[in-house]
């Protein structure tokens, strides 16, 4: 994973990076070279998470650490771009991963739950995108450019039931990506923007999905939902994190130098 990306002498924020693909990601920046904070509300297991990864980047001269960050915090964001640059020696990457699926019909649509995907998945992936500007600007604590990666959702582009909140959330995060990398090249802060749109995957939150999609009657069962999901993917599987994690990779490397305001769908041809 990621072997043909060289990351050596970056460093990279991770949100929601304690468990799932989040983690994955983190492993695979750290295998590329760069150096690496995690972040999430999960501390315990964010600490762990960390220790692994450190191993992974101590192979390649690199360090990770953990820091708290509640994404919909913009103090918090503050803290942890700070803690980038003043630990591990800057920020070239941030990664907006964390997120928040609920599922839902429409007819019975709650206003909390509909809140709360909105904050983590929109206002936390804006402020993660502001404070990457703030920090990699001219004149900013780093100072470079560099490269944000969002992570939108195959959601974005189908329309799949049970899931209209998280589907408006992560439409969001598409079209948030592309006028951040407008403004980004107006006012030349030489840092891209860019977005990807997994498919389904089997972390805790696509098992979720399975099961809670056919507890609302839309599906037999959870296998007939992840059935219906191969059966909509021309490759004829589920994406697996190291799928999305290497398309991670080439986006913030300078192999997409040229690259910015995209969207990548890495979903097996199902959004297509």
């Amino acid at each position: 994973m990621g072997s043909t990306v060289d990351l050596t002498g970056k460093t990279a924020l991770v949100t929601g990076a304690a468990r799932g693909f989040g983690a994955t990601t983190a492993t695979a920046l750290a295998g590329a070279g760069a150096s690496v904070l995690l972040t999430d509300v999960l501390d315990d297991l964010g600490r762990e998470t960390a220790e692994s990864v450190g191993a992974v980047a101590a192979e390649r001269g690199a360090r990770a650490v953990f820091q708290h960050l509640d994404v919909t915090d913009d103090a918090g964001w503050e803290a942890a771009t700070s803690a980038a640059v003043q630990q591990l020696g800057g920020l070239d990457v941030v990664v907006n991963n964390a997120g928040v699926e609920i599922t839902r019909l429409v007819v019975d649509a709650d206003p909390a739950e509909l809140e709360t995907m909105f904050r983590v998945n929109v206002i936390g992936t804006t402020l993660g995108t502001k404070h990457a500007f703030r920090t990699m600007r001219p004149g900013g604590a780093a100072g470079s450019g560099g490269a944000v990666v969002n992570i939108s959702s195959v959601a974005a582009t189908i329309a799949f039931p049970g899931i209209a909140g998280y589907s408006a959330s992560k439409s969001a995060v598409d079209r948030l990506t592309r006028v951040a990398a407008a403004e980004s090249g107006r006012l030349g802060y030489g840092v891209r923007v860019n977005c990807v749109y997994p498919g389904l995957v089997p972390t805790e939150m696509g098992v979720k999905l399975a099961v809670e999609t056919s507890a609302l009657g839309l599906f037999e069962s959870p296998d007939a939902a992840v059935a219906a999901v191969v059966g909509l993917t021309p490759l004829g599987r589920l994406g697996e994190p190291a799928d999305i994690a290497d398309v991670v990779l080439f986006l913030a490397s300078d192999a997409s130098r040229f690259m910015t305001g995209a969207g990548v769908p890495v979903d097996g041809g199902m959004g297509m």
